[in-house]
């Protein structure tokens, strides 16, 4: 089958957003090719590539998609266009922003990259393990399959990674989890197996619960996590001990109400997908509000923060 492979020069606050437009279009993959993190691979012990020289332009990232060669082709790239236009208007820097199409064969980029990924340990415990690889666990190990060609959500990017840190420290046996645009489902998965009773996983993109159900099922959770197509706390009429959102600045700040009604007097709240630059301003959002920081979190150019419903101990 022919597809298109339609590349973007971006930068690493717009790299989520971007992401998420391609997935909106139906993209058949999706390759997020990250000099800062391959910088960070090269030391880490993560990657068998050590011959790889390191990256001089580290601010620079490319994002690959895959869209069908079909008679839709060019208004998905028309569409992709224009929502990349309007990330402006949300004061996302785009980067450079140049746009390149080229035409591939399926058996060219369905599997190639799969070389790339290797099993890896994320906070005391989680261990992320791509579905074609073999992992024996040793004691406590808390062990997720996950197939990243599928949709956002490995465990490498440091949003999610700091994400499933916290849940980890915070999850308790019988908890109700709120996982507020789920991607590929880890975090609903994390939160599982760290004992949580009841979470409900939701996210707008379609693909994206499929491929969150998919994996909710591959992990032998099914009975704990409920994969829902919705627009993020709209129609949840429960409350949560904890919310969980990966997502962007201007998002988190629109779902502040929302969060502070659906969460448990005693319940936290974790926001990641925080670039840097908007740290303050979500930071600024939430004074005023019901809602206390208790710790911030930050790795390479991103925050996650841990939002209680009050500030008592």
């Amino acid at each position: 089958m022919k597809w298109v492979e339609v590349s973007i020069t971006t930068s690493h606050e717009a790299t989520e957003a971007i992401t998420n437009i391609f997935h909106d279009l139906g993209a058949g993959g999706v390759v997020i090719e990250d000099d800062e993190l391959l910088n960070r691979y090269k030391v880490s012990g993560l990657w068998d590539y050590y011959d790889i020289p390191a990256s001089e332009n580290p601010e620079i990232v490319i994002i690959k998609a895959y869209l069908p060669a079909d008679n839709l082709l060019n208004d998905k790239l028309k569409t992709f266009k224009e929502a990349v236009e309007k990330l402006e208007l949300h004061n996302l820097d785009t980067g450079e922003g140049k746009i390149d199409c080229k035409e591939v064969y399926e058996s060219d980029w369905s599997s190639a990259w799969k070389e790339y990924f290797h099993t890896f340990r994320v906070g005391e415990n989680i261990v992320i393990k791509p579905s074609w690889e073999e992992y024996i666990p040793v004691a406590n190990d808390i062990v997720i399959d996950v197939d990243p060609s599928v949709a956002f959500g490995t465990g490498t990017h440091a949003s999610t990674k700091m994400c499933l840190e916290l849940l980890e420290e915070i999850v308790k046996p019988g908890y109700t989890v709120f996982d507020i645009g789920t991607g590929s489902g880890i975090l609903s998965i994390a939160s599982a197996k760290l004992g949580a009773e009841k979470i409900i996983a939701v996210d707008n993109d379609k693909v994206a619960v499929k491929t969150a159900f998919s994996n909710v099922i591959d992990n032998e959770v099914g009975n704990i996590v409920t994969v829902k197509h919705g627009d993020l706390l709209k129609g949840i009429d429960e409350k949560a001990d904890i919310i969980v959102a990966n997502i962007i600045a201007d998002v988190i700040i629109k779902i502040l109400p929302d969060v502070k009604e659906k969460l448990k007097e005693d319940g936290s709240f974790i926001a990641s997908g925080i670039i840097l630059e908007r740290l303050t301003d979500v930071i600024s959002a939430i004074e005023g509000t019901e809602l206390y920081i208790d710790k911030v979190v930050e790795e390479d150019c991103w925050a996650a923060l841990l939002i209680s419903h009050n500030d008592d101990e």
